[in-house]
């Protein structure tokens, strides 16, 4: 081990596992260990350390306890026989939250799965080698693994542990190769929560021959990174309304806002502009001042969907930024719904005249929306609670049962559990299932077609009542999920 590990470390740590035969494989920049040093130093990475002592499993194992015992921010480590994106590398190495990750893929023509995991609510639960197995494995890991600086004790702990039981012989015939997947084994049993970095279309590849290296090459380049990247940026699990009337559009936006150095928050600032701008033409009441407010509304939700896929895209993303996003959005829709009932209230001709209620209308609209947010944040709450005392409340909901052979399948769910598992299955259920919960976006544009083309009462009960369903199906799977085991 380098003189240097016993210095304080504040930076991120990434141990480079260069023991085996494979890390002297050649490649256009030298060997494959090479190639990877190049490519960490294009990543916020300012300690790398490899270890290359050939002295076994046991050593390299030490080393990196090693270091995290020393070091102040997250470590990595990753093998040197791995022939990676670099984009691939970034999805834990970059990531902002610098939390304990792992790379894995869910290419389901992997096969076998090796080595195996099994992927919940973006969680690693469980996790293989050799001889250890993962029933109901939905997934592989690819190399990269990342403890958080909350995790590093753990980290420390499992890599000395298993250090003495490869040295004592109790691991079995394993070689310096399986470190990195015992590793993760150790630390997801050890209960630590590990987010589960997908690779998507990127390739993250362990090699063992110049054979095999040379083709995993050759493969990095039929994938657009840049292009990948962009694709990450924008969410594969939004509204159909952000997903099919905005995003198919602002994602090219992304790049020049990016140029621009605009910041998530700037752009989050300049969305708040433009619903009060929409707030202030709705306020005048007339036809063609409500259709401007309507088209200010939607440009204003497209920005907010862009402040988000550029966040991701930086990857600059912030808890801060986060709570300022979420309640842009409340200020948002709850000025527009004042601007409404002051256009309304105005009593001009083609309003129907008058204010007519508008102002209860307005505040029942406002009310039901807070009550929808409590909902979901209050159980939001519970569930991450029960996540830190380890308690199945917290994982995805599903029924399993021992088959005659020793195995496990799944049992469908009955009743409201069992109709949403139906609906996520079938594509078109499950975009109906996102349009009924009423999520902001077909929010904002019930709220910009019903005021353009009607006016503020059809708009206020329009939101009453299918926010009314929301609310209504939103709770019923809330008690069902709560109450069953």
């Amino acid at each position: 081990m380098p003189d240097s590990l016993t210095r304080e470390i504040t930076a991120t740590s990434v141990v480079v596992l260069a023991t085996t035969p494979a890390a002297t494989l050649s490649c256009a920049d030298g060997t494959l260990l090479d190639r990877i040093s190049d490519q960490l130093v294009t990543l916020p990475v300012r300690d790398v350390q490899v270890l290359s002592s050939g002295n076994g499993l046991s050593s390299d194992l030490r080393g990196v306890a090693k270091l995290a015992r020393v070091s102040t921010g997250p470590v990595a480590v990753l093998p040197a026989d791995l022939v990676a994106h670099t984009e691939a590398l970034a999805l834990v190495l970059e990531h902002p939250a610098r939390d304990s990750a792992a790379l894995v893929s869910h290419d389901p023509s992997t096969a076998p799965m090796r080595p195996p995991v099994r992927v919940e609510g973006g969680k690693v639960v469980a996790a293989g080698s050799s001889f250890h197995l993962v029933p109901e494995a939905n997934a592989t890991f690819r190399g990269v693994l990342q403890a958080g600086e909350a995790d590093l004790g753990c980290l420390a702990e499992v890599a000395e542990e298993l250090a003495e039981l490869a040295e004592t012989g109790r691991l079995g015939p394993v070689s310096p190769v399986e470190a990195i997947d015992l590793l993760l084994v150790g630390l997801v049993r050890y209960g630590v929560r590990m987010r589960a970095a997908a690779i998507g279309p990127l390739h993250s590849d362990r090699v063992t021959a110049q054979s095999s290296a040379d083709s995993a090459i050759e493969r990095l380049s039929e994938v657009d990174e840049s292009r990948v990247r962009l694709n990450f940026a924008v969410k594969d699990d939004d509204g159909f309304f952000a997903t099919h009337f905005v995003s198919v559009w602002s994602r090219y936006l992304i790049r020049p806002a990016a140029r621009l150095r605009l910041t998530p928050n700037a752009i989050t600032g300049i969305s708040i502009g433009l619903a009060v701008l929409a707030a202030v033409w709705f306020s005048a009441g007339t036809r063609g001042a409500q259709v401007a407010g309507a088209v200010l509304l939607y440009l204003s939700f497209m920005l907010d969907c862009l402040d988000g896929q550029v966040a991701r895209f930086t990857r600059t993303f912030s808890p801060l930024g986060s709570w300022v996003d979420a309640m842009a959005d409340r200020l948002k829709e709850y000025v527009v719904y004042v601007g409404l009932a002051i256009g309304y209230a105005a009593g001009l001709p083609w309003t129907g005249g008058g204010p007519g209620g508008i102002w209860y209308l307005a505040a029942a609209a406002m009310i039901l929306q807070v009550v929808r947010h409590t909902i979901d944040f209050a159980f939001g709450g519970a569930v991450s609670d029960a996540a830190r005392i380890g308690s199945s409340f917290a994982r995805p909901a599903r029924s399993l049962l021992e088959s005659a052979d020793g195995g496990r399948y799944a049992v469908p769910k009955q009743g409201v559990l069992g109709l949403a598992q139906r609906m996520e299955r079938e594509s078109v259920l499950r975009w109906l299932k996102k349009i009924i919960v009423l999520p902001i976006g077909e929010r904002m544009a019930l709220i910009a077609i019903t005021a353009a083309v009607f006016n503020a009462r059809v708009t206020f009960v329009s939101l009453l009542v299918w926010g009314g369903v929301a609310a209504l199906y939103s709770l019923a799977g809330r008690i069902a999920r709560s109450t069953t085991k």
